[in-house]
């Protein structure tokens, strides 16, 4: 096996992997917008529509695989 096939599958498998992580990270953050309200832990702001988008789920143990099934 060349180098230049090598680095072709290992980029091939990079990419699976994070489309794997994100999906997961997207099905962990609709769980958690539907259970806890639009609203900036720090600031306070609220947030609806388009903007949605630009608020982020933070996980309470900072451990990003440990997502319950339920989003609690």
């Amino acid at each position: 096996m060349s180098s230049a096939s090598n680095a072709a599958a290992t980029a091939r498998l990079d990419r699976i992997l994070a489309d794997a992580k994100r999906d997961k990270e997207m099905g962990y953050r609709d769980k958690a917008l539907k259970m806890y309200p639009h609203v900036c832990g720090r600031c306070a702001r609220e947030f609806a529509g388009k903007r949605l988008s630009e608020l982020t789920v933070h996980h309470r143990d900072h451990n990003h695989d440990n997502n319950p099934q339920d989003g609690s």
